[in-house]
Formats: structure tokens, sequence, C-alpha cells
């Protein structure tokens, strides 16, 4: 009866596993986060263009960083910029979810979105 074992090259099984590894990083996702930049006065196109464009981003796993920017005199409405993120969270509630709720960040209103886990 021959032997069992199989005598094979460590170094190469090595390279194979590193190349999967790597190829099973490529492919997630995790850290990658596309941003969608919105106005307090958005239009109702525009809106509707940008909750089509977020919802894609989410479908296909990314992160999405919702960004108001308010402009000058704009800053003195900041219930503007929350309504409009109202909107935007209601639009999209079943392919994603807040991660925590929406903050300044100087002339920006930050909200940041993660993918639902289906």
């Amino acid at each position: 009866m021959p032997p069992v074992a199989k005598i094979g090259d460590f170094g190469k099984l090595k390279y194979e596993l590193s190349k999967k590894e790597k190829e099973a990083r490529k492919s997630s996702k995790s850290g990658v986060i596309k941003e969608v930049k919105l106005s307090p006065k958005i239009a109702q196109h525009d809106f509707d263009v940008r909750v089509e464009k977020t919802k894609e981003f989410l479908a296909k796993g990314y992160k999405v960083k919702i960004n108001i920017f308010f402009r000058g005199r704009e800053m003195a409405h900041k219930e503007l910029g929350h309504r409009v993120l109202g909107r935007m969270i209601e639009a999209i509630t079943e392919a994603g979810k807040p991660e925590a709720p929406p903050k300044m960040e100087g002339k920006n209103l930050n909200l940041m979105l993660a993918p639902m886990k289906h």
C-alpha cells in the first residue's frame, strides 16, 4: 500500500492562501463610504434622484454619508436641513438605516447610513 501523505510546496500553499485573502478583502465594501450632497432648499426632482442614487449605493453594500451644506443665511434655518434629512431617512427605510443622529460639522449637517443586512 503506497503512502497517503502528499508532498507539496509550502511556499506555494502560503501564496495561494494570501491571494484568496487579498481577493476577499477587495470584494468587501465595508470601508468604502459614498457621499451624497444635498441643499436645504433642494427641488423635488433633484431630491428624488439623490434618493435613488442612495438606495443604489446601499444595495451594493456601501455606507453612505448624507451631507447637507448650508450657505450664508441658510445657517439661521437649520430646521430646513433637518426636515430634508427626515424626508431622506423616510424615503430609504427599506434600503438602509442611520448609524447615529445627524450632527453639525461647521456649515455641514452630516448623517451616516448603513446598508440593511439581508
